[in-house]
């Protein structure tokens, strides 16, 4: 039976990335230091980068989106890919929360038609989309 979801975040600074998750999005964490990196580190919080730290994310739901689609009268195309964004249910008043905890936001909130959303810069990591849907959520939903 599957039980979770676990996402994954190549940061080119571990750390960094680590310390935001921890800091400034305040997810709570556990240690795989042991095991992760050197193998050395554990108990530091993710400071030392051989700690591994996984995050709880909070809920989570999951899309499928189709590679190509008509805008505007033009094909437009991606490649298969995976992709990771955060949802909240204000985004100005999220924006702002963590903006004082010390995030940066690579743009202004926009109107993105599925919501309105801003990149939220991750430090050592890709940015991250974080958004106020205007979609239907499948977070809260019972499992059966």
């Amino acid at each position: 039976m599957i039980t979770a979801v676990h996402s994954m975040i190549y940061s080119d600074d571990p750390t960094a990335t680590r310390a935001f998750l921890k800091d400034v999005l305040r997810w709570p964490s556990v240690s795989e230091g042991e095991r992760g990196d050197a193998g050395t580190g554990t108990g530091t919080g993710g400071t030392d980068p051989a700690e591994w730290l996984i995050f709880r994310t909070g809920p989570g739901a999951l899309g499928v989106h189709p590679t190509w689609w008509e805008r505007d009268g033009r094909r437009e195309v991606t490649p298969t890919h995976h992709s990771l964004a955060l949802m909240c249910d204000d985004l100005e008043a999220t924006t702002a929360e963590l903006a004082s905890r010390g995030a940066q936001f690579r743009d202004e909130p926009r109107e993105m038609g599925f919501g309105r959303g801003v990149l939220l810069v991750v430090p050592g990591a890709d940015d991250l989309l974080l958004y106020q849907p205007h979609h239907a959520t499948a977070y809260d939903l019972e499992t059966s």
